[in-house]
């Protein structure tokens, strides 16, 4: 079985475009489509992957987040979305989401979105890419970051902004994905994050890339 995705969007006509895209690649296989929060909670499936809405009726995509985590901590989400100010792109990320990409982009790009979520990576389309570093751009005046990491956490972080998935820093750094693994959860420990994109965040905040 290929990659297992959920999507949960009200507008009907892109749900079933989406539904089409995903459903033509035999490595992809659909774990639920719905149309609310509360449709996709009250009929929730393991999944790998949820596309999720910003603007749906009842519950938020954003508010849905910690929600979805919380029945599948591993699970992956990207808010898929025509919402591109800064506020929700924010939000979106501080309440655990792992990618945000707008529905404005190209099936290849949402595709590839899925597959870097899912590979441990984050996904953000260079619009939004820009506003994140824009918005976190750090002051003239460079302070001290309070973060303590080693230098191979350093390197490592560095790596995860980049978007490199776990596989591809292991094999740059000539080091096990174990090991990568493990160096992350420090990261994540040490920064008190839970994404990925949470750390590209915090990395910038902090002035630790």
């Amino acid at each position: 079985m290929g990659i297992s995705i959920g999507i949960v969007e009200d507008h009907s006509e892109f749900r079933q475009s989406l539904v089409y895209l995903i459903s033509s690649f035999s490595e992809y296989a659909l774990s639920g489509v719905h149309g609310s929060v509360e449709e996709a909670l009250a009929n929730y499936s393991k999944t790998d992957v949820l596309l999720l809405d910003i603007n749906l009726p009842g519950l938020s995509g954003i508010e849905a987040i910690p929600i979805f985590k919380q029945h599948q901590p591993e699970l992956k989400i990207i808010m898929l979305t025509i919402f591109e100010d800064d506020q929700h792109i924010f939000e979106a990320i501080q309440n655990g989401a792992d990618g945000y990409i707008l529905k404005k982009s190209s099936p290849h790009k949402i595709l590839d979105a899925i597959q870097q979520v899912y590979e441990g990576g984050g996904a953000l389309t260079p619009i939004v890419a820009k506003q994140v570093m824009e918005f976190l751009k750090p002051p003239a005046t460079k302070r001290e970051s309070k973060v303590m990491l080693t230098q191979r956490e350093k390197e490592i972080l560095v790596l995860i902004t980049d978007g490199m998935t776990n596989e591809a820093m292991a094999e740059q750094l000539f080091i096990s994905p174990q090991t990568v693994r493990n160096h992350i959860k420090n990261i994540y420990d040490k920064l008190q994050v839970h994404s990925r994109a949470q750390v590209v965040v915090k990395a910038i905040k902090e002035n630790l890339v």
